[in-house]
């Protein structure tokens, strides 16, 4: 493995990703919302133009504000649609995973447990999930493995926004912490480090055992 292209990859969790990686001596290429913003299609396709090939692809964006279901516009609904989905999708049939390759999806706990106030995020990350899932069989005829990662709690500034007092918060989690975006790049170093290939097609609950799901 020798070069990653991390959407997302300038805060957050993408840049403790895009950090972990550079550790180990692969050429990150970390966007902003500058370089790829999908929630337009058409910065998707100018995007794709010039990066096109990789041999790690973290495929991570940020998430839409909360919002009571009977608030939502239809503007606020294709503006996700391109930004949790549609985008995600052209990427992925225009870009080529080299042979042994990595796809990471960091979606969210919400595939799983659906949050009333995040129904966007919960309706388009599921939806994708379920696409991520079906091609993995895919690219696993070239040894590439997919492997979904649904964050909890973890300290970013989205969860600040989110949460209003952090604190107070945490005190209701079972490691009573939030979570920190240094641990899921370790993980994605860590895999690719040590060439763990046979898990794929698989989603990572990574919440410090918040969730209440089993699979």
């Amino acid at each position: 493995m020798t070069k990653a292209i991390v959407l997302g990859g300038s805060r957050g969790i993408g840049k403790a990703i895009s950090d972990s990686l550079k550790a180990i001596d692969i050429d990150v290429l970390a966007t902003s919302q500058k370089d790829i913003d999908t929630s337009n299609l058409d910065s998707v396709k100018e995007f794709l133009k010039n990066n096109n090939e990789t041999d790690i692809l973290i495929l991570n964006t940020g998430g839409p504000e909360p919002k009571p279901f009977s608030t939502i516009t239809e503007e606020d609904w294709n503006k996700y649609h391109n930004q949790l989905f549609l985008g995600f999708c052209i990427i992925l049939q225009n870009i080529r995973i080299n042979d042994e390759g990595y796809i990471f999806l960091i979606s969210s706990s919400v595939i799983k447990e659906p949050n009333s106030k995040l129904i966007i995020s919960s309706a388009y990350r599921a939806a994708f999930s379920e696409v991520f899932k079906v091609l993995s069989k895919e690219y696993a005829q070239k040894n590439i493995s997919c492997i979904n990662i649904a964050p909890g709690p973890i300290n970013t500034d989205r969860t600040q926004e989110l949460i209003v007092n952090i604190e107070e918060f945490e005190k209701t989690l079972p490691m009573k912490r939030l979570g920190k975006p240094e641990e899921i790049g370790n993980f994605v170093k860590g895999i690719v480090e040590n060439n763990v290939k046979y898990l794929s097609g698989v989603t990572i609950n990574f919440d410090g055992a918040n969730s209440n799901s089993i699979f």
